[in-house]
């Protein structure tokens, strides 16, 4: 499936990132173990900041009655999209970078797009259940520098659960652009689908090292250059040098 000749040009990438611009297996075996790994310590040193503090209340009104790291442990090993585990994770992941503990994970194909498609004027966004926070720590913390100053936008979990669509027409109008003119990409089917019914153009990601099956449902690109071949944007030419 590829992206129908009636569709504009993209103007705005809104992009997913794991599984999409870095591998899971980042996340899986990097991030999500020194978060786990960091919780005792970063609770009994900075549980009394106020930004700290906020996201423990949160945590004990979801959860009356129970242990607050119990509970995040458990969250950790369900891999919930619960936005205060989020948000702590993107606190203990900045102590890490800020050390030159943990740099940030993209496929090579990934970084020379990004800059080719915003010399070009496309908008890039981003939009993945990590928060805010966290997502400018990885793109702020890569081999290629800080990538930050290439984007337009940054969203997670407060905008709304990813499968859900309403959540991607809250992005379109936070970014006052016409659904259409938004390119939305994601390994997961069930994301684009809830793009697509909000009006969003859509492409899965299909990349082998992290063993994603195509949908069937959307049109697919195993790399960035492929993504650009299919939606006339600049950087195609990359797709025989990666």
């Amino acid at each position: 499936m590829t992206a129908t000749a009636a569709a504009a040009r993209p103007t705005v990438v809104l992009t997913d990132i794991e599984g999409t611009t870095s591998a899971i297996s980042f996340v899986k075996d990097t991030l999500f173990p020194f978060a786990r790994a960091a919780l005792e310590d970063f609770l009994r040193r900075r549980g009394g900041e106020p930004a700290v503090a906020e996201q423990l209340a949160e945590v004990r009104r979801l959860q009356p009655g129970r242990e607050v790291a119990e509970v995040l442990r458990g969250w950790m090993d369900e891999d919930a999209k619960v936005t205060p585990l989020k948000a702590l994770q993107g606190m203990i992941w900045q102590e890490g970078y800020a050390a030159g503990r943990l740099q940030a994970h993209f496929y090579p194909d990934v970084v020379p797009a990004l800059r080719s498609w915003s010399r070009s004027g496309v908008e890039l966004c981003v939009y993945s259940s990590g928060s805010v926070e966290a997502q400018r720590l990885l793109f702020g913390h890569s081999e290629a520098g800080d990538l930050t100053p290439l984007f337009h936008g940054f969203f997670d979990t407060r905008v709304g659960a990813k499968r859900e669509s309403e959540s991607y027409r809250r992005i379109a109008a936070g970014l006052h652009r016409p659904a259409g003119e938004i390119l939305f990409l994601s390994d997961v089917a069930e994301e684009l689908d809830a793009a697509r019914e909000a009006g969003m153009q859509c492409c899965q990601l299909v990349r082998a090292e992290d063993g994603t099956r195509p949908s069937g449902r959307h049109a697919e690109a195993s790399s960035f250059p492929e993504v650009a071949a299919r939606f006339g944007l600049p950087g195609a030419e990359m797709r025989n040098l990666t």
